[in-house]
């Protein structure tokens, strides 16, 4: 049995102002009609033996995995929350345990390791490699799957290949793991062959994954096994207790695991594979026109050559520039040579010590029963706010009050069923109902179709912490 398991702990900050740390880029649809994460669990779709995945994720990105998987109808999968992210030879020990329990002592299974914000064009290549890793695994070995280089590339490290594994034709055993080259080395690693670029996925039966990391990383394990053991379940959900798997060394699995193991075996393969670690990543994913343009939504350029131009929002229109990486939001556009890109960690570094809104929140936030837009405020968001909210068919708003603030909503689009205290009242397009300050209340949206509503929200503090929840369905507390 191949147990899926989908490491969603990235931040995605090199394609900021796209990825925010409450919507990072595994969550967007960038180069389809679906997000990386969903184009991730379509990956494992096509392979022989599999079972429902094990998703490991940050817990504020719960409800995005949980949608975006039943979007997908992916059923039965585990979802394992961190309260910290402690890089991912803890998150695989996780799910390795987690895999066990749910086998219940009839097997050993296989976990196929995939971060859930990568690219594969070639689905077939993939799972014919994942065969071969699978063969391998059965023999005892820890693999990793190499990406055959296209370039010489100074952003990844490489594996390199040693002696074919016996009677198993494209698998090998791992000779060396090197780290990020300059670009000289890099040449002579793509001159040499036999060098590949480390993808960061895996492939190991549970068993020899958590037995090597009991030998190179016994503290992690026994971290991991209390966090696991001590976790608190609800629903699909498992929060691994917090202070155990806080107290884990933070280390990567080729660190921790399989730079020190002697059986690592690497699986080369050629599949249309990315990161998508950056702008010009996704630009490679897209395709140019003559100009060597990339074009995004509503864009309009006139003697342009060599840039990638994306628009989310409004008309991005450009003149008599070359080389350049524009991306418009709501509430952001970044502007920069493509040969600035490197820059863009010192970028998100700066706006994040000024604290910015931006790094965290898009202008429209998700939540599990839907989303809000804020559309105006008062200054330093005091006095009053303006509010798009929509909610989903059959989700509600939890029970709450506010100390602080008043509320009137008016109905744009679809029903509500509003709760004012002990008042229940169906409305529809034009209507209204107030909220008082102090009022136990509650939107629902008992209809077929998404229900839009304004809000205006008056008083002397409007921040989104003066909120006392009574009852939610969400589990929020």
């Amino acid at each position: 049995m191949i147990v899926p398991v989908i490491l969603s702990g990235g931040a995605g900050t090199r394609l900021w102002p796209l990825s925010r740390s409450a919507l990072p880029k595994q969550f967007l649809a960038l180069n389809s009609g679906r997000s990386l994460f969903e184009e991730t669990l379509a990956r494992f779709a096509g392979l022989n033996g599999h079972c429902s995945p094990v998703v490991v994720c940050n817990q504020q990105h719960r409800f995005l995995v949980a949608a975006q998987l039943q979007a997908s109808g992916v059923d039965g999968a585990s979802i394992l929350l961190e309260s910290e992210g402690r890089n991912t030879a803890p998150a695989v020990a996780a799910a390795a345990l987690e895999a066990l329990a749910r086998a219940e002592g009839t097997e050993d299974p296989v976990l196929l390791v995939m971060p859930a914000d990568h690219v594969i064009a070639d689905l077939e290549g993939f799972h014919k490699a994942a065969q071969l890793a699978q063969k391998a695994a059965q023999r005892g070995h820890l693999v990793t799957f190499g990406i055959v280089p296209r370039r010489a590339e100074t952003g990844y490290g490489y594996i390199r290949a040693g002696a074919q594994i016996d009677s198993l034709p494209g698998a090998y055993v791992v000779q060396r793991f090197v780290e990020k080259p300059d670009a000289r080395t890099a040449q002579g690693y793509l001159d040499a062959g036999g060098y590949h670029w480390n993808s960061g996925m895996f492939l190991f039966r549970c068993s020899r994954y958590l037995q090597e990391l009991r030998t190179h990383a016994p503290d992690m394990v026994t971290a991991v096994e209390a966090a696991h053991a001590q976790g608190r379940r609800e629903r699909d959900f498992l929060w691994l207790e917090e202070q155990r798997f806080g107290a884990s060394p933070s280390n990567s699995v080729d660190y921790a695991v399989m730079e020190h193991t002697a059986d690592a075996a690497v699986v080369p393969m050629a599949v249309g594979w990315s990161d998508v670690g950056g702008w010009r990543a996704l630009e490679e994913l897209s395709e140019a026109n003559s100009a060597g343009n990339v074009l995004h939504g509503d864009v309009h350029a006139v003697d342009v050559q060599r840039s990638y131009l994306r628009s989310e929002h409004r008309l991005v229109a450009a003149v008599g520039v070359d080389d350049l990486v524009v991306v418009e939001t709501t509430d952001a556009v970044l502007v920069t040579r493509r040969d600035g890109l490197s820059g863009m960690p010192a970028l998100v570094a700066s706006l994040r010590q000024e604290g910015r809104e931006e790094l965290v929140h898009h202008r429209r936030h998700r939540r599990p029963w839907g989303s809000f837009e804020a559309l105006a405020a008062g200054e330093d968001e005091s006095g009053y706010k303006i509010k798009r909210i929509c909610v989903d068919p059959g989700q509600s708003l939890s029970l709450q009050m506010h100390h602080q603030r008043q509320e009137h909503w008016v109905v744009v689009e679809g029903s509500a069923e509003v709760t004012v205290n002990e008042q229940v009242e169906l409305l529809g397009p034009g209507q209204s109902a107030h909220i008082p300050q102090g009022a136990r209340h509650r939107l629902h949206n008992p209809g077929q179709q998404v229900l839009v509503i304004i809000e205006v929200q008056c008083g002397p503090y409007l921040g989104e912490d003066d909120i006392v929840r009574f009852e939610d369905r969400y589990g929020r507390s």
